[in-house]
């Protein structure tokens, strides 16, 4: 039952081979020399299809810092965009669950549209309590889960340019080259957190796998979609957490609002516990383009610096390189 709901609900990839007039429409390679024109939905794909890719591909983002994709819609330049689009990139597992009928009318037109986290084994999948049967779609918050996404992306930018082929693959090997590293300074630096503080409090439930990869509770005050309310009784369930288990500090989102949050602080306080904000991790979005922070690798390297320092776990103040912009 979980394969199926699996593919129907989470992955779309299968759309390029939908009839078209009457017969299957099964997208060849590309013929024109020029770059390919890729569009990707989220920054953490952009960056993927960036690195695998380099200069053989431009490629459009659809959402940028701070946009939430559990509520994003494709507007008129999105749609033309796609249509433009040699392939197209999202996540799936219905994280961009709103631009499902965008994604069947493109690829009812013949362009290859393919969920990154399509060949992502289901036993490395969440399917985490109360989520109705889907699985968690947050799979980057997990470097070693996020690396299974690059097949995908190699596989796919071959089919349209194999003349491409070795740099494709040149390309996603140094990336997963990145990945392994990024993941072995995060399990070193979140190690260091004392375990009784291992507890990360969010506005969203969006670091399952994060959690379960470096071996923190993870407690989100809303669901894994952010359409959801964050109800009284949640926040004082997650209030008593903080004041029984003495946590030092809740984290922020950049795509979500802070209120819940703050209100969290103000119940603790009210209850003689003082709860400061660790600072604003990056979650659905990443940071402003241009920036470390801006990348994938900065991203997490942001967060995991973050989350360590503010938990009392010894961290670099500026991450793996010495590049985060800000002191956490």
């Amino acid at each position: 039952m979980a394969t199926g709901r699996r593919r129907l609900l989470g992955a779309l990839g299968a759309l390029a081979l939908l009839p078209v007039a009457g017969r299957l429409v099964m997208p060849g390679p590309a013929t024109a020399a020029e770059p390919l024109r890729v569009v990707a939905t989220t920054g953490m794909i952009a960056d993927l299809v960036r690195a695998v890719a380099g200069e053989r591909a431009e490629v459009v983002q659809l959402m940028g810092a701070g946009v939430d994709p559990h509520l994003y819609r494709a507007t008129r330049t999105d749609m033309a965009a796609m249509l433009r689009a040699d392939v197209i990139f999202y996540n799936g597992l219905l994280l961009e669950g709103r631009m499902t009928d965008a994604f069947v009318r493109v690829a009812t037109s013949g362009k290859p549209v393919h969920a990154v986290t399509e060949l992502i084994g289901e036993e490395r999948l969440l399917e985490p309590d109360g989520a109705d049967g889907h699985y968690d779609p947050h799979v980057w918050m997990d470097p070693t889960a996020w690396a299974g996404a690059l097949t995908v992306v190699r596989d796919a930018l071959v089919a349209r340019d194999p003349a491409g082929e070795p740099a494709y693959r040149a390309g996603a090997d140094g990336y997963h080259a990145d990945l392994d590293r990024l993941h072995a300074y995060s399990k070193d630096v979140l190690d260091s957190v004392p375990p009784q503080r291992r507890v990360l409090v969010t506005a969203h439930d969006a670091f399952g796998y994060f959690g379960r990869a470096y071996g923190f509770e993870v407690v989100g005050i809303q669901g894994l979609s952010t359409e959801s309310e964050a109800g009284l009784q949640a926040v004082e369930s997650i209030v008593g957490l903080l004041v029984e288990r003495r946590i030092p500090a809740v984290f922020v989102e950049s795509t979500i609002p802070d209120r819940s949050v703050r209100a969290l602080v103000a119940g603790a306080a009210a209850r003689g516990h003082t709860v400061a904000v660790g600072g604003e991790l990056y979650s659905d979005a990443m940071g402003p383009p241009g920036t470390y922070e801006g990348t994938y690798v900065g991203m997490i390297d942001h967060n995991v610096t973050t989350i360590a320092r503010a938990l009392g776990g010894d961290a670099p103040e500026r991450g793996l390189d010495g590049r985060l912009a800000q002191a956490q």
